[in-house]
C-alpha cells in the first residue's frame, strides 16, 4: 500500500460510471483506517444501486429476479491507499467483459470527483437459472444497460 493516492487520469473517466458511497466513523478499523472487508461492501452497494437504475433488483424471491440472479465467481481487490476518515467518496464501474451468461467487471473506490484512487480491482458474476442453478443467459434488456458501461480496448 502507498501513503500517496495514485491519480486518476482522463482515460480512467471516459467509461463507466461514478457512484456516491458514504464511509461511516464505524466502517473504520482500530487503526483509523477504512476496514478491508468495507471495500466490497461499497462496491456491492453502488453496483446495487446502478443496476435498480435498470430494473434489476432483487426482492426476496429468486424465481422472479431474473438477472438480479447472480453468483461471485472471482473477487480482486488492491488496496492502494488508505481511507482514514468517514465522508462521502464514489464507487468509480464499468464492465470488462459482457457474456452470454458471466460478466467481468471493475471498479475503483476512489474521491468523490474521481481523481483519487484507494482500491481497485475486478469481480467475475455469473449468472444462474433460479431453478438449477446453472449458468443462464442475460436478459437482452441487461445487456443493452451493460453494453454502455463497457471500456474499449486501449
Amino acid at each position: 500500500m502507498t501513503v500517496e493516492s495514485p491519480s486518476a487520469t482522463a482515460t480512467d473517466l471516459a467509461h463507466g460510471r461514478l457512484i456516491p458511497v458514504t464511509v461511516h466513523f464505524d466502517d473504520l478499523d482500530a487503526l483509523g483506517m477504512l476496514h478491508n472487508a468495507r471495500y466490497p461492501l461499497l462496491v456491492e452497494r453502488a453496483w446495487t444501486e446502478l443496476w435498480q437504475e435498470h430494473g434489476v433488483r432483487f426482492d426476496g424471491d429468486w424465481a422472479s429476479a431474473g438477472d438480479a440472479c447472480n453468483v461471485v465467481k472471482e473477487l480482486l481487490i488492491s488496496y492502494e491507499a488508505p481511507v482514514t476518515r468517514p465522508g462521502t467518496y464514489a464507487v468509480h464501474l464499468w464492465l470488462d467483459r459482457l457474456g452470454t451468461t458471466g460478466l467481468t467487471y471493475g471498479f475503483r473506490l476512489c474521491s468523490a470527483d474521481g481523481s483519487t484512487t484507494y482500491a481497485t480491482g475486478t469481480r467475475v458474476l455469473v449468472r444462474l437459472d433460479p431453478g438449477t442453478l446453472r449458468p443462464a443467459p442475460w436478459s437482452e434488456d441487461f445487456r443493452a444497460a451493460g453494453r454502455a458501461l463497457l471500456r474499449s480496448e486501449r
